[in-house]
């Protein structure tokens, strides 16, 4: 797997590692370059990092963990499932 992290380090997508991500100056695309399945346009190449060949957390959810570049992961202080109702 691999996962897009912002500045931060947090972990903000997880896509396969065959899965095409292409991050440019402006923003990220996702998928077929002749037909992208969507666009990040909040990430760019100044403030996001790919991640590739991660094992994730059983439990991962975007914005649940921090990934550094080695591949490890830790969670997030504080973070709030907004699957749950509070």
């Amino acid at each position: 797997m691999k996962t897009i992290v912002c500045d931060q380090n947090c972990s903000k997508y997880l896509v396969a590692d065959d899965y095409s991500v292409v991050v440019n100056a402006e923003r990220i695309e996702m998928g077929d370059p002749a037909n992208l399945d969507f666009i990040i346009g909040d990430l760019n190449s100044s403030n996001s990092t790919v991640i590739e060949g991660v094992t994730t957390p059983d439990d991962w959810y975007g914005g649940k963990y921090s990934c550094a570049a080695d591949g490890t992961w830790a969670e997030i202080a504080g973070w709030a499932d907004p699957r749950v109702d509070p």
